[in-house]
Parts: structure tokens; C-alpha cells; sequence
């Protein structure tokens, strides 16, 4: 499989034709390729997209569910993924035969998944081997490049989303007695801790010091060890800008999404994936007030979409995923229009092993 720095060397830079478009133009030339692609195209479109993108997605939706939609368009030839790179690696593991990944901008990554190098993980694993013995057992959380999730394939090991890591832990817990949790430290830290695991029994792993961080109790006693990874958009949530808005107005409720830092969750009134905060809110009653911990885009459409209530961003500075933001109507464009001319850009493409023990972690999640 080709890393994310070697396909962003070979992808050619956004030609000039396509830089200084107008709007309505750009608008225009992307409802007009979709038309002449037909059932052959399908867009995806991830809820963190900005509107002028995510205008044209056929399904939008979290990466994984993303991904296994795209796979069930058996007649689309060609999936467009306006998310992040992991994102169009998981559609093209899961792919059916024949169809085409394509990202339309290759920037386009994820600072947290970057956090969890293969390299680095798998030197880890053998440190973990050698304090624990084989007392641990991999999961990860799918914002993770293919790498890592095949590494969690084949050492027995399954992925999650936000929304069911309490039920993987579980079942993890009962294959072995200690878990390595990649990427996110705060995801796997704030779902233990709500199972009823101390934060006593949690250890951090640094892959820059390559230790144990964070060491509250005995060594022998620890359940959770939290891979050195974080959200840098959910980073950015502090318990400061919770009090401020309590204090501001009491009557707001405050909902968060999990990979927000363990103070802020506990702080919160209510935590939850990207799928929980939208249920929520939209059936929330007329007049509730929200002030909502996740990325702007997605925090700004809530807003719109649910008029009757008074939602606002839980920051008072903006907090856009600005990988994600990569992907805007001149690189959509180029990719579908680079189809139309027969040769396709940016084509995301895992090798087979990799793709198999992805799949393999991946359904075994879909078990549990």
C-alpha cells in the first residue's frame, strides 16, 4: 500500500484551470459531471464537510458508515469520498469488485490517525508484550489508517466507532484481561471509565518517549493502555468554555462529543458519537438551548436544520476539521471530471493483505 506522503508526491497539483472558478461556475460544472456520470458515480460526503461541498453528496454520514454505503452501490464504478484519507481507504476495503476509491484532495488526513504510526506501534506492541505477556489485545478506534487496523486484524483484535465502543471493550475485555487502545486516548479513557475502569488503571503509551505515561497505581492492575493520540478539533474543548457557558446562560445544556478530554465529558450534561449529538438535538423540544462540543460544520448545519431550538458552537472560536477542509469544489471538480476524460486522479488503493486483515478486525466488530 502506498503511504499517504508517497501519494501525496505523485498526485499532480490542482491544475490552474481550476483554481480561480466562480462559484456558480464551479456549482454548475458539478451537477453537470454528476448527471453525465450517472449511476456510475456516488459522493460521499462525511457530517465534518463543508455545505458548498456537501451539497452534492448522494449519502452523508460518519466514516464507516460512509464506507459500507458506498460498498452497497453495486452499480456506481466510482466512489468520491469528500472526507479524509482513512476514510477512502475503509471504502476501498470494503469496496465491492470493480468499483474505484478516489479522494478528491490527497492532503487531506487526519492528524489523529497520523498519531498512530505502523512502525511505532509495532515496536510498542513488543514493549506491551514484554511488561504484560499476552494479557492484551489490540483495538482501535477506525479513525486509523489500514496499517494499523490490519495490525489489530492479526493480533486478534477488532475496531470501533464512537457510537459501540462500550459494547467492543466489553467484548475485548472478555478475551483478554488489558487492551491497547490506538489512536484516541480520550475515546478509549472516557468509554472505560463509564464501563467502571479507574482512571488508576490506565496508563498512557508514548510513542515519542517510548513509555508508560501517566502511572497512577500498580503496573500489574492496569486494564487500559491509552495510545499517546487526540482529536486536534476536540482537543480544543475545555471545561474553562463549559463554565463560561453555564454562567452565561443556565438553562443551556451542554452535549459533547467523546473524544473531548476527560474533564470536559465529565463536565458535560450529556456525551456522544456524531450520530448521538444529531439524534439528540433534532429530537430535542422547541426552546431547548445546546451549546454542542464537535467540529463548526456540522455544529453550524445542526443549527439550520433544527430552527426551533438554539443551538451554538460550545467554543467561541471556530473549530473546523481543516484536513477535511481540504476538500473543496475546485479538487471535487477535477475528479470528476478527470473520470469523465477516462483517467481517473487520486485513486486510494490498499493492498490485499492489508485489506484483509483490515476486514478482518473490522467484521469482527460487526460481530460483537
Amino acid at each position: 500500500m502506498m503511504s499517504l506522503d508517497m501519494l501525496t508526491y505523485v498526485q499532480n497539483q490542482l491544475p490552474e484551470v481550476y483554481r480561480n472558478l466562480p462559484g456558480r461556475e464551479l456549482d454548475e460544472r458539478i451537477w453537470n459531471a454528476k448527471q453525465r456520470l450517472g449511476k456510475d458515480l456516488v459522493i460521499l460526503g462525511h457530517h465534518y464537510q463543508r455545505d458548498d461541498v456537501i451539497q452534492f453528496a448522494d449519502f452523508r454520514g460518519d466514516s464507516l458508515k460512509l464506507a459500507r454505503i458506498g460498498a452497497q452501490q453495486r452499480e456506481a464504478k466510482y466512489i468520491v469520498f469528500c472526507g479524509v484519507h482513512f476514510m477512502a481507504e475503509t471504502a476501498d476495503t470494503l469496496a465491492a469488485e470493480g468499483q474505484t476509491v478516489i479522494l478528491p484532495d490527497l492532503k487531506a488526513g487526519c492528524s489523529m490517525a497520523d498519531m498512530a504510526d505502523i512502525e511505532d506501534v509495532e515496536e510498542a506492541w513488543e514493549e506491551i508484550q514484554e511488561q504484560f505477556g499476552d494479557t492484551v489485545i489490540p483495538v482501535t478506534y477506525v479513525n486509523s489508517t489500514a496499517a494499523i487496523k490490519a495490525f489489530v486484524g492479526r493480533h486478534g483484535g477488532t475496531t470501533c466507532t464512537s457510537s459501540n465502543a462500550k459494547e467492543v471493550l466489553e467484548w475485548a475485555f472478555s478475551q483478554k484481561k488489558r487492551i491497547l487502545f490506538l489512536p484516541d486516548q480520550h475515546l478509549g479513557r472516557n468509554t472505560a471509565y463509564k464501563m467502571g475502569i479507574p482512571l488508576e488503571q490506565m496508563v498512557i503509551w508514548s510513542p515519542g518517549s517510548g513509555q508508560f505515561e501517566d502511572v497512577k497505581g500498580d503496573m500489574q492492575e492496569v486494564r487500559m493502555i491509552l495510545w499517546k493520540g487526540h482529536c486536534s478539533v476536540h482537543q480544543k474543548f475545555t471545561p474553562e468554555q463549559i463554565q463560561s457557558v453555564r454562567k452565561r446562560d443556565p438553562e443551556m445544556k451542554v452535549i459533547v462529543h467523546p473524544e473531548c478530554c476527560f474533564e470536559v465529558v465529565q463536565m458535560a450534561d450529556c456525551a456522544g458519537s456524531t450520530d448521538f449529538i444529531i439524534k439528540t438535538i433534532s429530537a430535542a423540544p422547541a426552546g431547548s438551548r445546546w451549546a454542542v462540543g464537535t467540529e463548526v460544520n456540522l455544529v453550524q448545519r445542526l443549527a439550520r436544520e433544527n430552527p426551533k431550538q438554539h443551538i451554538v458552537l460550545l467554543s467561541t472560536t471556530m473549530c473546523p476539521c481543516l484536513t477535511m477542509n481540504r476538500i473543496d469544489r475546485p479538487h471535487l471538480l477535477w475528479a470528476l471530471e478527470s473520470i469523465l476524460e477516462g483517467n481517473p486522479i487520486n485513486r486510494i488503493t490498499v493492498d490485499e493483505e492489508t485489506a484483509h486483515w483490515s476486514k478482518v478486525a473490522l467484521d469482527r466488530m460487526l460481530a460483537v
